[in-house]
């Protein structure tokens, strides 16, 4: 519509006008709601090139182009805004058209060039937890929504299987593990305990152990004990005992965190982590098979909560592997004077320049930092995919500037297509009443599986207090229970633009009115239910639309441009809040139109093929968001 009345005007410009225009002149919005019309087009860029008022330019332009195009019924200028009614056959043969397409508002399949998308990336000394959650249903989305717009998808992830935190679990492990009757340490074969969990559980107990032996250290301080501490220590911690004589109790408190730090860094605990990440680097054959064993138990772990989430990856990336290419990297930027080595043998790179800061690339001691890995994760990926026209890495915002680092390093090592990499920056999820943030090594994690269970269940426990569960067998209910509360889950979490914080309460996720996914979950299945009692579904006949349905049928005719700007803005808050729109105009339809107690076949006909085309649309934006639709609720 809007395209057909930009074309006339551009081919009539000389008549209409008396020059040729430029098209970023033709602006259109939508007509406001106390204004009859279907489309307005903003007339005040031509009230100079005609030299008339606003309101003679738009008596002319509308005319003019009600004159040329059929499907403009009347018009009306108020002010400098030309608003269009558009006819009733129009919208029908929009209605005819979207009715033949089974996915309508999807582009061609792997038209456009090729994209990544990397999500959840989670670390193997924990089991995911609640901000995974957004993390995952936002890149898996995304991901489905680029491909609905014909690009070729890559999904991906990186597993930091590496680094320091890695190696506290299995430090802990080794130290902490009871022994069974068998002298065999805890396993998820031995225990029943899930592997991500098990080895979660350890880096939790790491975290406990360390405090312990740093209060000690504090203690022993406080009492004279200096032995064994080298003198640059001793020296800090006098400096910081000394500087809270007098202090209030804030300053106070800023102090004893920076005594417990100095402690934390003496500790055997610490020190021994270090030395089996030296060790892991230099393949140790032990610390190794302990890596290797207990990764495996957290894969499977991942595994399973990924299939309860309904996410999927193409391609998995490994930091233990492109660590090493990063270091390779940093030594070839080094010898170009692009990093600079520190008087420790740290390496680093100056952007103060740009803005920014000195980063650290590598540590003294030669190990990698997540810097190191990401660069040469980048590097890999775009040689497994040379076609790829872009990265977008779905990380939460506290990681801003880290991405901002990172681009810009891929620049100045010579990437040309580091332009093409986009951090998809989220905000992070919160608990009502005060719950605070997460912290995940003192054990007070949401876990992801939990949060789940306890969700589907609630869901199980609503739909079983409304019945209407006659003639399903019992697998039908767990699947449906399944349906209903993951996809509460995952449109509660992305109905929110992911800029934006999230407060996320479980029991409003799976209530059935207002912007919910079960509220439109619902509404699906009212409309399948009312399709099935139909006995034939003809072709769009023509008849003189109501104003609800006409409502609709606009609504449905903007999907496309809708899953178009979710594309543009990586936002699959644009396709929820379209589809609740679009279901609060089917239930005020079907509330106030009736379709089989119509006595005109032809409307009867009409309002059944555009409740069709509405599951399908509801199917379809559904789908984007990785959440599933019943037939029967």
């Amino acid at each position: 519509m809007e395209a057909a009345i930009k074309a006339i005007l551009l081919e009539n410009s000389q008549e209409l006008f008396g020059l040729n225009i430029d098209d970023k002149l033709i602006q259109f919005q939508n007509t406001r709601k106390d204004v009859e019309g279907d489309l307005t087009l903003v007339i005040f860029p031509f009230v100079k090139i005609l030299k008339v008022s606003p309101i003679d330019a738009g008596e002319k332009i509308g005319a003019f182009l009600s004159a040329k195009l059929d499907f403009i019924s009347s018009f009306n200028v108020v002010s400098g805004f030309l608003n269009f009614v558009i006819s009733d056959q129009y919208w029908l043969s929009q209605l005819k058209e979207m009715d033949t397409n089974e996915t309508y508002g999807y582009a061609v399949k792997n038209s456009k060039d090729t994209v990544m998308v990397e999500y959840s990336s989670p670390n193997t000394n924990k089991p995911l937890h609640l901000g995974h959650l957004r993390n995952n249903f936002l890149g898996y989305s995304v991901a489905e929504i680029l491909k609905a717009n014909g690009h070729k998808m890559v999904k991906t992830q990186i597993v930091n299987d590496r680094g320091i935190h890695i190696c506290k679990s299995m430090l802990a492990w080794e130290k902490f593990s009871p022994l069974n009757e068998k002298g065999e340490r805890e396993t998820p074969q031995n225990t029943g305990i899930k592997g991500d969990k098990l080895v979660g559980k350890y880096y939790v107990e790491f975290d406990k152990q360390f405090n312990i032996e740093a209060n000690e250290i504090i203690a022993g301080w406080e009492n004279g004990n200096f032995d064994s501490f080298p003198e640059a220590v001793i020296e800090e911690f006098n400096r910081l005992a000394n500087s809270k004589t007098g202090k209030d109790e804030k300053v106070t408190a800023g102090l004893d965190a920076k005594i417990k730090e100095l402690a934390k860094n003496q500790t055997t605990l610490l020190r021994d982590a270090k030395e089996m990440l030296i060790k892991w680097e230099g393949r140790d054959p032990q610390v190794y098979l302990l890596w290797t064993t207990m990764n495996s138990w957290v894969y499977e772990g991942f595994e399973a909560t990924y299939e309860a989430m309904g996410v999927d990856f193409d391609k998995m990336y490994y930091e233990s592997d492109t660590f090493i290419l990063g270091k390779d990297l940093v030594a070839d930027g080094l010898s170009r004077g692009i990093f600079f080595k520190k008087e420790d043998g740290s390496v680093w790179i100056d952007l103060t320049e740009d803005g920014l800061d000195e980063k650290l690339v590598l540590r003294a001691d030669g190990t990698a930092v997540y810097m190191t890995q990401d660069i040469g994760t980048a590097n890999d990926r775009y040689k497994d995919y040379p076609d790829l026209g872009g990265i977008i890495y779905t990380v939460g915002n506290e990681q801003d500037y880290h991405f901002k680092v990172l681009f810009l390093i891929l620049e100045k090592l010579g990437f040309s297509w580091a332009k093409n990499c986009y951090h998809l920056s989220y905000g992070m999820v919160e608990l009502p009443k005060g719950m605070g943030r997460m912290k995940s090594r003192e054990g007070t994690v949401v876990d992801a599986d939990d949060l789940m269970a306890g969700i589907v269940n609630s869901a199980k426990e609503m739909t079983q207090e409304r019945g209407h569960l006659e003639g399903m067998s019992g697998e039908d209910k767990d699947t449906l229970y399944n349906l209903i509360g993951m996809g509460g889950l995952k449109y509660y979490l992305l109905k929110v633009d992911p800029k934006k914080k999230l407060v996320f309460n479980p029991e409003e996720s799976i209530e059935l009115n207002g912007n919910t996914g079960p509220f439109i979950q619902y509404t699906h299945a009212r409309i399948k239910s009312l399709l099935t009692k139909a006995e034939k579904i003809g072709d769009v006949p023509s008849v003189d639309l109501k104003l609800e349905e006409t409502e609709i049928v606009k609504h449905l005719v903007q999907f496309p441009s809708v899953i178009s700007d979710a594309g543009k803005n990586y936002s699959p808050a644009l396709i929820a809040n379209y589809t609740y729109d679009l279901v609060k105009l089917y239930n005020s339809f079907y509330q106030s139109v009736s379709i089989f107690k119509e006595k005109d076949e032809d409307l009867k006909m009409m309002r059944l093929i555009l409740s069709r085309n509405v599951s399908k649309v509801i199917y379809l934006a559904m789908k984007l968001l990785g959440v599933d639709v019943p037939e029967k609720m």
